[in-house]
């Protein structure tokens, strides 16, 4: 039996092992083997009855803990066995938290440790209080986005949207004793990196993993950020596949927008916001990645991620406030509705990777909507075909046709700071020299590079 997240094996008992059992104690418990080969064949322990004696006593006195030590005894061969139950309390070994990861022994330090910490006794970070954050920091305009689409979802009463400010606080739950929480401050406030770095979001565009081309940040209310993300990754970062059926004009993205937009959502409600780092998008011409500073339930795998599941963020404060908004529901179906947008739009399913101190969902492009670089399409078209008789400002033209083949001669002359002459002179030589053709009437129709 290989070592797991709940079991070790080990030749000979050391002091340092102390370690591994705090790590055990800390997450889902566990147990050690001492006597036996890294693949869990019995090789002996000449102490073995000493050792069990030691053993209880070395833990106890370390750790303040209690787990049974058993001799077991095959082939004539003693070993001993360590069973270390789950602690609901954080347990420490000489002052230092460990916690167990799969087969790895973690030190739990900085935002990970008070994370931990919390957990374990019930709290949550969004819903610290914080007292530098004061009424006069709620902002009145996002106060009033709220009211806008909680009125329109219909899951607050309205009498609770009358009410004013710092009785609305009390009743979403924002208030700790006489203050106000992380939550308000990242829902409500214009600047929550003002008491939270890291409260932002980050989105690049990636030529190669080591290339990047370009860069946004967005900032200002979490609750304001999601719309702001998706406009700008859908208007700058990701190129549409456009078709036409008859005169109709359809775009599609390889990652659909539903799919992204919950992905995000979950990213919002799920970080640990403590860490200072912001959720990283980075968009490729094939692939987009969301990363973000998470970890999931206490116990969870990938494979309960997956399955249908009770919800359970990491900041439950502030999943309510986004439920009650509309923006997400309450039922753990954020990636279930992913999947099923994927599904539905014939793409890839998402992937997801799951670090001891980040999450992190990629999206993957077909290859039928691969979209190249405009330069690179349009620049492999002209090498192909006009090699000798090539205009520098028709390439201007080209690029822009490439972008979006249904640009008016109206909105290319705009772009390129030109006369429409002048751009009716140069799609005029494109057509001649056999590169565009157009399809369609003049209002209606498009450009097709041939």
């Amino acid at each position: 039996m290989p070592e797991s997240q709940n079991i070790e094996w080990k030749s000979k008992w050391k002091d340092e092992y102390l370690e591994w059992i705090c790590g055990y104690a800390n997450a889902q418990g566990g147990k050690l083997y001492i006597g036996c080969s890294d693949d869990g064949t019995i090789i002996g322990l000449p102490n073995a009855r000493k050792l069990l004696e030691d053993i209880p006593n070395k833990i106890r006195d370390v750790m303040g803990i209690i787990a049974g030590v058993n001799l077991l005894e095959m082939n004539d061969k003693e070993y001993i066995e360590i069973d270390v139950p789950s602690y609901p309390i954080g347990i420490s070994c000489k002052g230092v938290y460990y916690y167990r990861s799969g087969s790895t022994r973690q030190i739990l330090t900085g935002p990970a440790l008070e994370a931990f910490l919390m957990r374990k006794r019930g709290a949550s970070w969004d819903n610290l209080p914080l007292p530098a954050l004061s009424l006069n920091d709620i902002d009145d305009e996002i106060i009033a986005h709220f009211k806008q689409w909680a009125a329109k979802k219909g899951r607050v009463d309205k009498s609770v949207l009358d009410e004013p400010k710092n009785i609305l606080m009390e009743k979403l739950h924002l208030m700790n004793g006489p203050y106000l929480t992380n939550a308000a401050m990242l829902l409500f406030t214009k600047d929550p990196e003002k008491w939270q770095l890291g409260a932002y979001v980050k989105i690049g565009y990636f030529e190669t993993d080591a290339d990047l081309l370009y860069q946004d940040e967005i900032h200002g209310s979490i609750l304001e950020q999601i719309d702001k993300i998706v406009d700008l990754v859908y208007l700058k970062y990701m190129r549409a596949k456009i078709t036409y059926k008859g005169m109709q004009r359809i775009e599609r993205y390889f990652v659909p927008e539903e799919a992204l937009r919950e992905a995000l959502l979950n990213a919002l409600c799920h970080k640990q916001y403590q860490s200072g780092i912001p959720i990283q998008i980075s968009v490729y011409e094939d692939k987009l990645y969301i990363a973000n500073c998470g970890c999931l339930p206490e116990n969870w795998t990938l494979e309960n991620l997956m399955q249908k599941h009770a919800s359970r963020p990491y900041n439950p404060n502030i999943a309510h406030v986004f439920y009650l908004s509309g923006f997400i529901e309450s039922w753990g179906r954020g990636i279930e509705k992913i999947c099923a947008a994927c599904r539905m739009d014939g793409v890839p399913q998402p992937e997801y990777t799951i670090n001891p101190s980040d999450i992190m969902i990629k999206f993957t492009a077909l290859q039928d909507r691969i979209i190249r670089s405009v330069t690179t399409r349009v620049t492999d078209t002209v090498t192909d075909t006009v090699t000798d008789h090539f205009d520098e400002r028709e390439l201007q033209v080209l690029k822009l046709l490439a972008e979006d083949p249904a640009y008016t001669s109206s909105v290319l002359a705009e772009k390129l700071s030109l006369s429409r002459k002048t751009i009716a002179l140069r799609l005029k030589s494109l057509k001649e020299k056999g590169l565009i053709e157009r399809i369609g009437s003049d209002r209606k129709g498009y450009w097709n590079i041939k």
